[in-house]
């Protein structure tokens, strides 16, 4: 099987955790872009009643297009379970997230959730985080600066642009530096150190936060519950 099967096989299977009246936290990316279609086909289908909170404009504009009702975070009084995905998952279930440059309202929404799922292919699941660079939310006013003391800090960050040269936006409008590490010995203590650096609004590891992982392999889905 190739990438994409084993993502649409993992998003297939994620929906089979998705009950009658859940509020489901949708996140954003390839992976999840199968699970939202497997997860209309099932409100369409079956009349599965769920209210989706998307964690961007791509996966509302996609869950609408689908007619699985969409209320956004502020608009809910608690969210079920939210399925997303990520970009690394290391041996002790810690995530790397934001490639999609969604990590703040990814992780808004997950740390408002009862339980957090995240759905990958097999090539996600690493020893150690790290090779994938660390995304970071930045306000654009005095990026530069913030840029300079990731510099000087040794964390090897680069602004990320699009195909134009221009900087890439998230949907609050801010810009990602991504942190070339290859490794992260230490992970809670990066994340505290970058969270506390003003300019930074949100870092993309996601730490002590995912209940179940479900991997696409070769042979099918492999469910693991993390916490």
């Amino acid at each position: 099987m190739d990438q994409n099967e084993l993502k649409k096989l993992v998003g297939e299977e994620a929906v089979k955790f998705i009950e009658d009246n859940m509020v489901v936290g949708l996140g954003t990316g390839s992976t999840v872009k199968f699970m939202v279609d497997a997860l209309g086909a099932r409100v369409k289908n079956e009349g599965l009643h769920i209210v989706g909170v998307p964690t961007s404009n791509r996966t509302a504009e996609q869950a609408r297009s689908l007619g699985i009702t969409v209320k956004s975070v502020d608009e809910v009084d608690h969210i079920d379970l939210t399925i997303d995905g990520a970009d690394e998952i290391s041996n002790d279930f810690q995530g790397i997230k934001g490639g999609g440059a969604a990590h703040l309202f990814e992780k808004i929404v997950a740390t408002n959730s009862n339980k957090v799922m995240w759905i990958v292919d097999e090539s996600k699941m690493v020893h150690k985080l790290g090779k994938f660079p660390l995304p970071l939310e930045v306000i654009p006013y005095g990026s530069k600066q913030v840029f300079k003391k990731l510099e000087k800090k040794g964390l090897h960050p680069e602004f990320r642009m699009d195909e134009q040269g221009k900087h890439v936006l998230t949907d609050s409008e801010n810009y990602v530096i991504d942190l070339h590490l290859g490794e992260i010995d230490h992970p809670h203590e990066l994340a505290d150190y970058l969270i506390k650096e003003v300019g930074i609004v949100e870092q993309g590891l996601f730490l002590d936060m995912v209940n179940t992982v479900i991997v696409g392999r070769q042979d099918g889905p492999e469910v693991l519950q993390a916490r």
